[in-house]
């Protein structure tokens, strides 16, 4: 994230570590870093207030926010250039609101770049119709954009099964999985020598290889 309170620092060690990163949009956690502009906070305050509404709000384009979906997102882009002095190696947002249906119609982000799919579930882990939607945005970003052939939620750490599953589709597909070290139980899994295991025989890569 960018315009937040540990931005800078974040993007220091990045840079220190030659970490590949990318943008984690962000269109509904207010800013709490350095923001020069006042027209940004305000702009990304009415769309945070439109897309928080329900969780279906992200399914609608909302046409008298075009101006403030641009400008939030094309100052989200200019400050993360800044920051690490380079393009992100791939895009993807803060509650997925990446693949709000202002940023997929209008096109903000370019095409070509490589950008998060939505989360892939095995069969009976969501209804048809949930499904369904995923796939026909997933066909959509797949005409325009690099994308993963599957992204998974690590979590439920829990179900073994599962995550063998996931592994098992990496030894023949680009797999994106997602973790978030700042929970406690799957920081702990990261560091243990069970994942370590499960994954010994998988190739890794970054976003930009």
């Amino acid at each position: 994230m960018v315009f937040m309170a540990d931005s800078e620092r974040a993007a220091k060690l990045a840079l220190e570590n030659n970490i590949d990163v990318g943008l984690h949009l962000n269109f509904t956690l207010k800013f709490n870093g350095h923001v020069e502009s006042k027209s940004l906070g305000d702009y990304q305050q009415s769309i945070a207030s439109f897309l928080k509404r329900n969780k279906y709000c992200q399914l609608l384009y909302h046409p008298s926010l075009r101006k403030q979906f641009e400008y939030v997102y094309s100052a989200q882009h200019e400050e993360f250039v800044r920051l690490y002095r380079r393009p992100p190696s791939h895009i993807d947002g803060h509650e997925h609101m990446h693949l709000c249906m202002n940023l997929l119609v209008d096109g903000l982000i370019p095409k070509g770049s490589r950008i998060r799919r939505n989360l892939t579930f095995f069969p009976r882990e969501k209804n048809t119709i949930n499904r369904l939607y995923r796939w026909t945005i997933d066909w959509f970003l797949k005409r325009r954009y690099i994308c993963t052939d599957f992204f998974f939620d690590i979590s439920p750490i829990s179900n073994g099964q599962r995550l063998r599953q996931i592994l098992g589709l990496a030894k023949v597909a680009n797999v994106e999985l997602m973790v978030h070290p700042g929970r406690p139980n799957e920081f702990m899994y990261l560091l243990g020598t069970e994942y370590l295991g499960v994954t010994s025989g998988v190739i890794k890569a970054a976003h930009s290889a």
